[in-house]
C-alpha cells in the first residue's frame, strides 16, 4: 500500500516533527539524529491548542520540509479529547494550507481498522468503534482535504519501548512492576491475544519512509499476536521472577474480542531488508536498556 516516490534513498532538505516531545516522536527524532537535519516542535514553543498555532506552524515550514505529525492527546478517550484533537489537526491543516511542504507523514493508530478474524491489512475497512479510532480517521481524512501533495499514514498498533510515559495496560507496565518485584494483575485471565510493536521498529519504518518520500498506508506491527498472560510471565521472568502473575475478575467485554491480528507483508515488501522484531526480541532489548540505565 505504499509507493515511493524516491526509487532509491534520498535525504530531503529538513524533517519537522511536530509533538517531538512525545514518545513515539522522540525515537523517530532519535533515529534520524545524525543521519538527517531534524527540527522538533512541539510545547511549550508550539501548542496546537492555542488559538493563532497554525500561524506559528506555518511560519516554520519550509517548501522542501517533510512533516511529521505525531502530536496527539493520547488515548483519546471521550468527547472532549476528540475535540481537541480536532482543534490540534485543523491547526496542522491550516498551517499545510498558507505553507505547503513536500511530503507528510501522519502517526495514526490501528484502531481506525474494524475488527476482523483474519488478519489485517492496508486495504482492510477502516470503520472504528472507539473514540480514539474515530479521532485518528478524521485527522487522516481532515490531512488528505487540506494537502495534495504525498501523504504516508503510518498506523502503529500497540508501542512498546523503554521510554514510554503512560504505564498503559501491557508490556510497559508488566516490565515496571516486574523490576519492582510487584504482582502483575492481569484483566481476567490475560488470554486476549494483541500484536505490539517496538517503538524503534516504528522510527526505522518513518525514516525509511522519509528517504523514498513514500505514499499510501503502512501498518506498522510486528505480525504476531501473543497474550497479555504470556506477555506478563515474559517480563517476570526477565526480572528475577519475583513477581506473581495473577487474574483477576473481568469487568466487561473482552476489546476486540479478544484477537487482533495483522499481516505487516506489505510494509515488508515495499522495505526489502526491513523487518519487525518479534515480542520476545522486543521486550528483551527493551529489559536490556531498562537496566543500562539503572546501572548508569
Amino acid at each position: 500500500m505504499l509507493t515511493h516516490l524516491n526509487s532509491e534513498p534520498k535525504a530531503p532538505a529538513r524533517v519537522v516533527v511536530v509533538g517531538g516531545g512525545g514518545f513515539i516522536a522522540g525515537a523517530i527524532l532519535k533515529r534520524m539524529a545524525g543521519d538527517l537535519t531534524t527540527l522538533s516542535l512541539g510545547r511549550p514553543g508550539l501548542d496546537l491548542l492555542v488559538p493563532g498555532a497554525g500561524a506559528r506552524l506555518a511560519e516554520a515550514l519550509a517548501p522542501d520540509d517533510v512533516l511529521v505529525v505525531a502530536s496527539a492527546k493520547a488515548p483519546c478517550k471521550d468527547l472532549a479529547m476528540l475535540a481537541d484533537n480536532i482543534t490540534m489537526i485543523a491547526a496542522v491543516c491550516e498551517a499545510l494550507r498558507t505553507r505547503p511542504v513536500a511530503h507528510v507523514i501522519h502517526i495514526g493508530s490501528d484502531a481506525v481498522y474494524k475488527d476482523s478474524p483474519t488478519p489485517l491489512t492496508e486495504a482492510a475497512c477502516a470503520q472504528p468503534d472507539s473514540f480514539h479510532g474515530v479521532m485518528h480517521l478524521a485527522r487522516e481524512v481532515a490531512l488528505r482535504q487540506s494537502y495534495a501533495g504525498p501523504i504516508a499514514l503510518v498506523r502503529p498498533t500497540l508501542v512498546y519501548g523503554a521510554d514510554d510515559p503512560h504505564n498503559g495496560y501491557g508490556p510497559n507496565r508488566f516490565r515496571r512492576l516486574a523490576a519492582e518485584g510487584k504482582d502483575i494483575v492481569l484483566f481476567g485471565e490475560g488470554e486476549e491475544r494483541r500484536d505490539h510493536v517496538f517503538v524503534e521498529d516504528v522510527a526505522e519504518l518513518v525514516r525509511r519512509i522519509v528517504l523514498h518520500r513514500s505514499q499510501g498506508i503502512a501498518n506498522a506491527v510486528s505480525g504476531e499476536v501473543v497474550s497479555f498472560r504470556a506477555l506478563a510471565e515474559f517480563a517476570s521472568a526477565e526480572f528475577g521472577g519475583r513477581s506473581r502473575v495473577v487474574g483477576s475478575p473481568r469487568v466487561g467485554a473482552m476489546p476486540h474480542g479478544g484477537y487482533r491480528p495483522f499481516d505487516n507483508g506489505a510494509v515488508l515488501k515495499a522495505f526489502p531488508g526491513f523487518r519487525f522484531m518479534g515480542w520476545r526480541e522486543g521486550l528483551a532489548e527493551v529489559h536490556r536498556q531498562v537496566r543500562v540505565g539503572a546501572s548508569s
